[in-house]
């Protein structure tokens, strides 16, 4: 099963495609993974700091909307940032997870809507 950008723009959050490769994906009964990793342009809030790609944090992984019927889990890497002048370690500010769950935040909101009914 081969996944287009122009499928998961469809499907997934706009950030998660613009800001991260999709490295790898498997689908195994009624779940989906799908694999994430930040992509290594510099951080624009960044910008004024002499900054170089240093590793990656743990990786995540956040339950997404079911696709058809199939559970759909985000494998997320977020990547460090290594400041070459005071070898301060930095990073994005992501807001993915919906506070208290495993969820993105989307998928948390509209399982709140559908709970009230």
């Amino acid at each position: 099963m081969e996944l287009t950008l122009d499928l998961l723009k469809l499907i997934l959050p706009e950030f998660l495609i613009d800001n991260f490769d999709l490295t790898k994906h498997s689908k195994a009964k009624e779940t989906l993974h799908l694999y994430f990793e930040e992509k290594i342009t510099a951080p624009k809030e960044f910008s004024q700091q002499i900054i170089i790609a240093h590793g990656f944090h743990k990786q995540i992984t956040i339950q997404d909307f079911p696709i058809r019927g199939n559970t759909v889990y985000l494998h997320i890497k977020r990547r460090r940032w290594l400041d070459k002048n005071n070898g301060q370690i930095l990073q994005r500010d992501w807001n993915l997870v919906a506070k208290g769950t495993r969820m993105t935040n989307e998928f948390a909101t509209f399982l709140k809507e559908i709970s009230r009914y």
